[in-house]
């Protein structure tokens, strides 16, 4: 192994993000759209690329260190210490490939979170109609016990 296998790896893990984030795309459109029948289904393809990509992480990082004991570095150095030592076309290569990363990271991170929003609005929809609807919304007491929660006011005495 060297830096021809860590540089395919690197291409390999680009891929991979770069389809988590269409994943989480897929997600949010399902989300947008109200479809709550396909969430489930959207859900478990963000995991299984999620999955993927943890796998080959291992990979990448048993060639790093690898790399870096060729290159007289310390184990587990970052993409950009390597980059630096690698020198010639693959100094810049991994300049490009860090640049990519943190690219993608950002847009995977404002893309997760949007839809973490759009998931928090739908429950609170939810359990809005549900009050609407039913007149109180199921909650947990102190013992974690299932208790009707009503939304009219009672004195404290009718309370016990």
């Amino acid at each position: 192994m060297g830096l021809a296998d860590l540089s395919s790896t690197l291409w390999r893990i680009r891929e991979m993000l770069d389809l988590l984030l269409f994943k989480l795309e897929e997600e949010q459109l399902v989300l947008a759209a109200g479809k709550t029948r396909w969430l489930p289904h959207a859900t478990r393809e963000v995991e299984m690329v999620l999955e993927q990509i943890r796998k080959t992480e291992v990979l990448r990082a048993a060639q790093v260190d690898e790399v870096a004991a060729e290159l007289g570095l310390p184990p587990a150095p970052s993409l950009s210490a390597l980059a630096d030592a690698a020198g010639g076309p693959w100094s810049e290569l991994f300049h490009q490939h860090r640049a990519a990363f943190l690219t993608v990271t950002a847009e995977i991170t404002a893309l997760a979170e949007a839809n973490r929003e759009l998931l928090t609005v739908g429950s609170r929809a939810v359990h809005e109609a549900l009050m609407n609807v039913t007149g109180s919304v199921a909650t947990y007491g102190r013992s974690g016990e299932t208790v009707g929660g009503g939304r009219s006011s009672r004195l404290v005495n009718e309370a016990m």
